[in-house]
């Protein structure tokens, strides 16, 4: 599909943004700070809910099943053309799939290489690959943390009937070999990024959280399941955007809000990224991932192809949607910051409808993850799918931050250094911030 058709699918941004007329006032675009790099586009699982194998966009089909080396080797080159373009001193690397590890380590080790021996002199990448953690083993991991790469482990929970939907092609539960990676993970601290989950509303929030919790990660990422107002998630009927705050039952909001009372309240656990990123924003500090904020987005992902792609989130709206019709071979990640879908996602509040703007937690929640905007015929410049909930949820964190303040000098946020209430309303107070982690970049 070319970018015309696909306008008809999305007509904001694809048709109605200007980007040269953005660029001639002034509108410059944020260069790249997080590059996901696909290593196999095929999965041994097949979960019923997969975003990339369910999802209305079926490209992966077209795509080799495994990146090249000629792939990997141009792929660097370009990260490293951005780098030195724009003087960066550090860049995040995602290795993802389908699953990475499909044909072992080495295609993981040989892209993380290439990347690494592109950068200029004096240059950061700090790589994580993610994996579903069938196919990890001790000696898999051995030679991953040798190498400086960090793994991050999907999972619905922490017990075998919680990844019940986490089954291979056959059928066959994953959970076994899952949960022997996350016991590996556990034991090597040094080679673990974390967990991620995707929210079912038919779990048990407290399980979810706890047995996860007894995994011992080190962040926990809880995400909400990829969805739009063409496509609403489970639990939430069929609506027109313009009744997106109006909702009476918050179910996400609600499951979300006990998850942060145990997490607030327990002993000290996993750091829980969008807990911590609500609070961040609530004290006036930039968001660091796509979920919530105002700060513009900085990712961008390359295919086994080659073709560079907007996230694979996008996934969910229409066929090719995370399309830019540009690739590595022929064109560079300046290029790409120059799409319309590109350049939407790093206007802020600009890139938001009448509806966000007006609303008073727009700042905390960003018109939430761009991808839950999405209605067929008129594109992605709508309150998200999951409004009410994303609301219901920042409004609880406000509450229990703001009792807590007002008891106590400061609070510490895991990662953020601490936070000061003044007078004046909320600061953040000394300890500096760490490197980005997520897929926004500070303005």
């Amino acid at each position: 599909m070319s970018e015309v058709e696909g306008s008809a699918f999305a007509p904001w941004p694809l048709a109605a943004l200007d980007v040269p007329a953005l660029r001639a006032a002034g509108r410059q675009p944020v260069p790249l700070r997080q590059f996901v790099l696909k290593v196999h586009s095929r999965c041994n699982l097949a979960c019923a809910y997969c975003y990339i194998y369910q999802g209305r966009d079926r490209s992966w089909r077209d795509r080799p099943a495994r990146t090249q080396s000629a792939t990997m080797r141009r792929t660097a080159q370009r990260v490293a053309e951005h780098v030195r373009r724009h003087g960066l001193r550090e860049i995040r690397v995602d290795l993802h799939g389908g699953e990475p590890l499909m044909t072992g380590p080495g295609t993981v080790l040989e892209y993380a290489e290439a990347v690494r021996s592109a950068l200029p002199a004096g240059r950061t990448a700090h790589i994580t690959v993610q994996t579903n953690g069938t196919l990890l083993t001790a000696h898999t991991l051995d030679r991953l943390t040798a190498a400086g790469i960090r793994v991050g482990l999907s999972l619905d929970g922490g017990t075998a009937a919680l990844n019940a939907r986490r089954t291979d092609h056959a059928g066959r539960p994953s959970w076994p070999a899952a949960s022997r990676a996350a016991r590996l993970l556990a034991d090597r601290p040094d080679g673990y990024a974390g967990l991620l989950c995707t929210i079912d509303l038919a779990a048990d929030p407290a399980l979810v959280y706890h047995s996860l919790a007894a995994l011992r990660p080190p962040s926990l990422d809880l995400l909400l399941p990829h969805a739009n107002w063409t496509a609403p998630p489970p639990g939430l009927p069929h609506r027109p955007p313009w009744a997106a705050r109006h909702a009476r039952a918050v179910p996400y909001g609600t499951w979300l809000a006990t998850v942060f009372d145990l997490w607030w309240d327990g002993e000290p656990g996993p750091r829980v990224r969008l807990f911590t990123e609500i609070i961040a924003l609530l004290l006036g500090l930039p968001s660091r991932t796509e979920s919530v904020g105002l700060s513009p987005s900085a990712a961008l992902v390359v295919d086994t192809d080659g073709a560079i792609e907007q996230v694979d989130s996008l996934k969910t709206a229409y066929e090719h949607a995370p399309a830019t019709g540009l690739d590595v071979f022929r064109n560079t990640f300046d290029q790409a910051l120059d799409h319309p879908g590109v350049a939407a996602r790093q206007l802020g509040a600009d890139g938001l409808g009448a509806t966000c703007r007006g609303c008073p937690v727009v700042r905390v929640c960003g018109g939430g993850n761009y991808t839950h905007r999405y209605l067929e015929g008129s594109g992605f410049r709508h309150p998200s799918v999951y409004c009410a909930d994303l609301e219901h949820l920042i409004r609880h964190i406000a509450r229990r931050l703001d009792t807590a303040l007002a008891h106590h000098d400061s609070v510490t946020l895991p990662d953020r250094g601490s936070a000061t209430r003044t007078d004046r309303g909320f600061r953040p107070g000394p300890g500096g911030q760490p490197p980005e982690e997520g897929i926004r970049a500070e303005r």
